[in-house]
């Protein structure tokens, strides 16, 4: 099935793929690329609409990105966002200047409801500013649509060509009226809104089968949504051709590895299991440095799967989890990313192999996976899961990693995830993980002096997980779940939460 596509020039704005997401969430297609794409280029791609996001550049400054300007005649409705609303006054022969206080939040918009942008909207509404220049004369067919106190064309339309631009940023939640401004613009568009798990899950099965019309296909499988759904795709794309591999590393959550097999067991799903805790345990043997034990992590999972994969000599293929933002990232204004995050740790596999990788995810955002998962018959609990390291509770465990310091931290964390969920919390939080430092500490139980470890429990809330701020627990959930590890994790005595946002923080601790 063919898509419309909504074309989205990014210009390094913080918010580009949380725009791609509200486009998609209103059931139209989304494909980012470089602000600065050839007009031909983005003709190529047929799309019914463009977006021009924000940036944190000025106009005006050397090396700002601009859009082609050939981009304005391609005949297609074009809205320009924050600093998208600047190029496109500028490029049309409009003025942009510093305005006279930069605005950074929430603002009050009186728009004009006559115009079709703000269709079923409000009068006054609340938006959501962030921008230091504003456009102070107009190119010549415009016209002035919304105003604040701060910005006299906080939103300007030419309703002929069907270009818009306002000054906010309406795919945040802060804009109260932002998913409808969107809604009306792709109405503009004439989009269809045939974007849905269940046209998203037959593009892929049918991609699978052109890519792979005979040979196997081996699965990196990790036990995570994003592997789960690869190898369920597979599975109903080639059927007994698919081959998942999933090496238990021993540094899973409590019982994990039991809980995929049984898991997959259920759709008929047969899964090659590999226990290799003992060797990822003897590599790691008095490694703390973080880095390191990432590198031998990945090392060890490389040579533990090649081997395995060769039980195989029919494969042809090697699937793996790749999401659309990390085909973002490798072709981002910002420029691409050192290191292209590689999922499941299968990084160099395809080439050692000599296989040819298969992505059927790479189109899509983690929640799309998440609601295509649903559609495949993936239990809720499963689907909507926090995220975890590729590394494990490697990366959890400060300082050395030892079987026994693994089974303690599983078992504490173990009681943080069965209290949010007994509270009812659990899909209101991104992340919630929970850490074992490398310090002891004096307590007392019962009538006995005790030296025993600290673990820290970790909750988050975000959007993109660019940036978070730490979730506030009701203060009788912190007390249970402290009270539990304390009690049943035997060898932790003392539990801390931490309140650190991101930035300065990151999530995971290491």
């Amino acid at each position: 099935m063919t898509h419309q596509t909504l074309l989205i020039l990014d210009f390094g704005g913080q918010y580009t793929q949380l725009i791609a997401r509200r486009v998609r969430e209103l059931g139209v297609f989304s494909e980012v690329r470089r602000g600065d794409v050839p007009a031909s280029d983005a003709k190529a791609l047929g799309p019914i609409g463009i977006v021009l996001s924000g940036g944190p550049a000025s106009i005006y400054e050397d090396g700002a990105i601009r859009p082609d300007p050939g981009v304005f005649g391609l005949g297609a409705p074009v809205l320009g966002l924050c600093y998208g609303q600047q190029a496109m006054a500028h490029l049309l022969g409009g003025q942009v200047e510093p305005a006279g206080s930069r605005e950074y939040g929430a603002a009050e918009l009186e728009a004009d409801l006559t115009c079709p942008l703000f269709a079923g909207t409000k009068a006054a509404q609340r938006v959501w500013m962030s921008h230091g220049d504003r456009v102070v004369r107009l190119p010549d067919g415009f016209t002035v649509i919304g105003h604040t106190s701060n910005a006299p064309v906080a939103a300007m339309a030419d309703e002929a060509r069907r270009f818009y631009g306002i000054q906010f940023h309406p795919e945040v939640r802060h804009t109260e009226m932002g998913s409808r401004i969107l809604e009306n613009f792709l109405t503009i568009c004439g989009a269809r809104r045939d974007w849905t798990a269940a046209s998203i899950r037959r593009d892929a099965v049918e991609r699978i089968q052109q890519q792979v019309p005979d040979g196997r296909i081996i699965v990196a499988l990790s036990g995570g949504v994003d592997s789960s759904v690869t190898a369920l795709l597979c599975r109903e794309a080639v059927g007994e051709r698919t081959a998942p591999i999933f090496v238990d590393t021993g540094l899973l959550r409590l019982d994990e590895g039991d809980k995929v097999q049984a898991r997959f067991a259920t759709f008929g799903l047969a899964i090659d299991r590999v226990n290799a805790a003992d060797r990822f345990f003897a590599s790691l043997a008095g490694i703390e440095d973080p880095e390191e034990k990432r590198r031998r992590i990945g090392h060890e999972f490389i040579a533990v799967f090649e081997r395995e994969a060769k039980r195989f000599p029919d494969a042809r293929f090697l699937a793996q989890g790749t999401l659309y933002p990390d085909v973002i990232e490798s072709t981002s204004v910002r420029g691409p990313s050192a290191t292209i995050k590689t999922h499941h740790n299968v990084g160099g596999l395809p080439e050692r192999l000599g296989l040819e990788l298969v992505e059927p995810l790479r189109w899509l955002f983690k929640d799309e996976v998440r609601r295509l998962g649903e559609e495949l018959g993936l239990p809720e609990e499963f689907v909507w899961r926090h995220p975890f390291p590729g590394p494990g509770l490697g990366v959890r465990i400060l300082g050395e990693v030892t079987p026994e310091r693994v089974l303690l931290l599983q078992r504490a964390d173990a009681i943080f995830m069965d209290e949010i969920r007994a509270a009812g919390l659990y899909r209101r939080i991104a992340q919630a993980l929970t850490v074992l430092l490398p310090v002891r500490s004096v307590g007392v139980m019962g009538d006995q002096r005790t030296y025993e470890n600290v673990a820290a429990l970790r909750a988050v809330i975000t959007e993109d997980f660019m940036t978070a701020d730490w979730f506030r627990f009701p203060d009788d959930v912190l007390d249970r779940v402290a009270r539990r590890i304390v009690n049943e994790a035997r060898g932790i005595n003392r539990v801390v939460y931490d309140i650190t946002s991101k930035p300065p923080g990151t999530i995971e601790w290491e």
